[in-house]
């Protein structure tokens, strides 16, 4: 009989090299998906650009930075005075790897003996006030009517000084929120951790495919059909749905064979451990002799975190949010012989140097109501935070 891997002893020997990444699936069952579990550490080299992995057949794990959006390849330039341009992208082909499929996904262990218990109490302060964020809210609705943009994914961070054991907290996130794209990355000191359910962008062979969220409920197991339903024909979210996937559709169109993008699904539900969401599938046949970075300039930063049209909106972004984007929204994911399968880092944390951070944010439309957005982004920081609530 098989031994089965465990999660938790991956984390432990993560502990032992200065970069490291985990990537699992808990067990959500995803026709796109063909791995349950990616873990990797060591470095037998890094590769900093997209273009250093055209070629390459092995494996690399690495992270994509939202910041990675004002490098050479960018459309978009502008950035804020504390950003710079390095190591926004990373990626590394690992000394030591472990590889689980789909179809082996029984033989992948989420399950741990023993707990670390932490006693300390935390204040987490949030970089953007109440005040401040009503009355940027208010701005972001006069560009809109404006005609700047159509709508923004406005975000606030929140943040403490605090030395943790990062092993223990994202073990301690799976076990409570278990996602399909969860990732844990190590780089140095640095460290990146999310209970993510979205996937931003697939390549396998010549097709690409993208699956945008926007609409999201919480889970109430005594009522999931009737919230499905209710989120199916919530016409706000529908339309915010819709919107990304237009934008979607014209990134992809950038890369892509003509007459080749496709929705195959619009404004499917899908049901997760705590929430519903609103989530559609676009594909394309990329186009012959199109790279990586080609791809990444066409897509990333994902319209789901950014808005709509994307370019003009990032401008404001950088200009209106109080905190700089590193991690948060953007990926981390796998490289393999040419393919890559990438998610959107969010409901997770940042962590280096005893300072942690999290991030939460919503999109805002011209019918966005202020004082509700704010307390849907307290809504969501304090679901968060509420993963460690027993033993911190």
């Amino acid at each position: 009989m098989e031994n089965k891997v465990s999660v938790w002893d991956l984390l432990q020997r993560s502990r032992n090299f200065d970069h490291a990444a985990l990537l699992i699936s808990n067990n959500r069952l995803d026709k796109h998906s063909k791995y349950e579990l990616i873990w990797g550490a060591g470095t037998k080299q890094i590769f900093s650009e997209p273009s250093e992995l055209e070629g390459f057949g092995g494996w690399a794990l690495g992270k994509i930075n939202y910041a990675f959006k004002s490098q050479k390849y960018f459309r978009v330039t502008q950035q804020k005075s504390s950003e710079s341009n390095q190591g926004h992208f990373e990626f590394f082909e690992p000394e030591e790897l472990v590889v689980v499929p789909s179809l082996k996904r029984n033989q992948v262990n989420y399950s741990r003996e023993s707990s670390i218990e932490s006693q300390i109490p935390i204040e987490f302060l949030c970089a953007t006030t109440q005040a401040k964020y009503l009355e940027t809210v208010e701005q972001i609705k006069e560009c809109i009517k404006n005609g700047v943009f159509y709508e923004m994914n406005y975000c606030i961070q929140y943040f403490t000084k605090l030395n943790i054991d990062p092993y223990d907290w994202f073990f301690r996130l799976n076990e409570a929120a278990p996602s399909p794209f969860a990732a844990f990355y190590k780089s140095n000191g640095l460290y990146i951790f999310c209970a993510s359910p979205e996937r931003f962008l697939q390549k396998t062979g010549d097709q690409l495919l993208s699956q945008p969220i926007k609409g999201t409920r919480k889970r109430n197991p005594q009522r999931d059909q009737e919230d499905r339903e209710e989120l199916r024909n919530h016409s706000k979210d529908r339309a915010e749905n819709v919107m990304i996937v237009d934008l979607v559709r014209n990134d992809l169109s950038m890369v892509s064979k003509v007459g080749t993008v496709d929705v195959l699904e619009l404004c499917e539900i899908y049901t997760f451990s705590h929430v519903h969401q609103m989530i559609s599938t676009v594909i394309s046949e990329v186009e012959v002799g199109i790279g990586f970075g080609d791809i990444l300039e066409a897509t990333f930063p994902m319209g789901s975190m950014t808005g709509a049209p994307k370019i003009e909106v990032m401008k404001h972004i950088d200009a209106l949010e109080d905190f700089t984007r590193t991690g948060y929204s953007g990926s981390l994911g796998y490289w393999v012989n040419g393919n890559f399968d990438l998610n959107v880092v969010i409901r997770g944390y940042e962590y280096s140097n005893n300072n942690l951070s999290y991030s939460v944010g919503g999109a805002i439309t011209f019918d966005s109501i202020a004082q509700q957005e704010w307390d849907e982004c307290q809504t969501k920081a304090s679901t968060v935070r509420s993963v460690y609530a027993s033993n911190l």
